[in-house]
């Protein structure tokens, strides 16, 4: 298998275009993508994942494939888990496979953690997912990661309490506004949504969906840009919900939110794709009560953020050996209906996160029990939505330091614009790389 070679990290400039350090990708291959263990003993994979689901794919892959076994081990999500992962490829025992937030990819790429994927899944990327979610994953003109789902923001909402206090759907940011104001003039109790305490990623899903550009390059120099016009509009109108006592205060992610759902003291829920299936067994109660529509805009006109997702990586590795098995893992995982029906169909409450693959999303809805929803298709309505997905966005080289920083500001959205702007120039800074003026 011929090879590409290997840059040193020491020479990684602030640009996107030389994101491919420490590339170790096999091109070619033949028919068997696992050739190098169809001679003897399989090729053996190791795969790190948190993802619900992720064992009984492992186990519906072994039995379908003779040259390549994969042992799977369950790690923790979000930045603990991207810290044991760091700490594998420092001591050398990082696994072949694993999954990552997409948030997570350029601060892991660039310290050159990352597999550049682009021989062995590039060509694959661009046909088999759409083209919405390509600038998630191929960084700097290189492949750097598969999508495995995405997450368009959607409204969902309380179709009795609309219909008790003569409230309809919002289409606009400003309907939702009135929307608020109608219900809790009715009844003090009640509120649009939970926003207290905040929450970074859905905050950058709402500036995405506003035409915010987080971050950039220009030339060889990172361009951040968090507290830009369209995301203080963003932080500005969350305040003066926060403010105006008309969006609970009661931090998200916590049983006070889950209350208050529960109860019908919120009549909203901003919540994504893969937000679906957790209504079921946190509000048996209410089922058929709830309802799924588009996010509200701006101007009207159908447009949505992100909340969220992930992708496959492969780890950097000392050989390349096992790239293209790795790869077909991948392949299979992403985009076999088998894979999915797999994860799926052992899960009591199977997920609603949406295949990043068109065709993967059949097998879903299929296993997916939608009588929750009242007749309402969960995956129609989610595809829809993803259509509508803003294309362009981008994560920066040090978004995890940029979201500890606006974990620590509570509630005000615009004191976490301000905290994250100026932890992510620092943080850019402190790596050594060039920040445009």
């Amino acid at each position: 298998m011929p090879r590409t070679s290997r840059t040193s990290r020491a020479a990684l400039p602030a640009s996107l275009a030389v994101l491919a350090v420490l590339a170790t990708a096999c091109g070619g291959g033949g028919d068997d993508p696992a050739a190098a263990g169809s001679e003897g003993d399989p090729v053996t994979l190791t795969y790190w994942s948190a993802t619900a689901g992720a064992k009984e794919t492992v186990q519906a892959f072994n039995k379908t494939h003779k040259n390549i076994k994969v042992k799977f081990s369950l790690v923790p999500a979000g930045p603990d888990g991207v810290a044991k992962l760091t700490n594998a490829v420092k001591g050398k025992n990082a696994p072949d496979v694993a999954t990552m937030d997409y948030s997570q990819l350029p601060e892991f790429a660039s310290d050159g953690n990352l597999t550049d994927l682009t021989e062995v899944a590039g060509d694959s990327v661009k046909k088999d997912f759409p083209s919405s979610i390509g600038s998630l994953v191929n960084l700097g003109g290189r492949t750097w990661a598969v999508p495995f789902d995405v997450t368009p923001i959607q409204l969902f909402y309380r179709k009795d309490l609309f219909k008790k206090f003569d409230v309809a759907v919002p289409k606009t940011w400003d309907d939702y506004r009135k929307a608020a104001e109608k219900i809790n003039k009715a009844d003090p109790d009640v509120r649009i949504t939970n926003f207290g305490g905040g929450d970074p990623a859905l905050l950058a899903g709402l500036a995405w969906q506003a035409g915010a550009r987080w971050y950039g390059t220009e030339g060889d120099a990172w361009k951040v840009d968090i507290d830009s016009p369209a995301s203080k509009k963003v932080a500005k109108y969350w305040d003066g919900l926060l403010g105006d006592g008309l969006a609970s205060k009661t931090p998200l992610w916590g049983e006070g939110e889950n209350k208050e759902r529960a109860t019908g003291k919120v009549a909203t829920v901003i919540g994504a794709s893969w937000s679906a299936s957790a209504f079921g067994p946190s509000y048996p109660k209410l089922k058929g009560k709830w309802g799924i529509a588009p996010l509200p805009t701006w101007d009207g006109k159908p447009a949505t953020g992100m909340y969220g997702g992930t992708a496959f990586i492969a780890p950097k590795q000392e050989s390349d050996a096992k790239s293209e098995a790795a790869a077909e893992f991948i392949r299979w995982a992403t985009t076999d209906p088998a894979s999915m029906k797999a994860r799926l169909s052992a899960q009591k409450d199977p997920s609603s996160a949406l295949p990043a693959n068109e065709g993967m999303r059949k097998v879903a809805a299929k296993e997916f029990d939608g009588s929750y929803w009242d007749g309402q298709d969960v995956y129609e309505l989610s595809g829809a939505a993803a259509d509508t997905i803003v294309p362009g966005w981008t994560w920066g080289p040090v978004h995890q330091q940029v979201t500890s920083a606006q974990m620590t500001t509570g509630a005000a959205q615009s004191k976490a614009l301000t905290a994250g702007q100026s932890k992510a120039e620092k943080a850019v800074k402190d790596r050594g790389l060039k920040l445009s003026d």
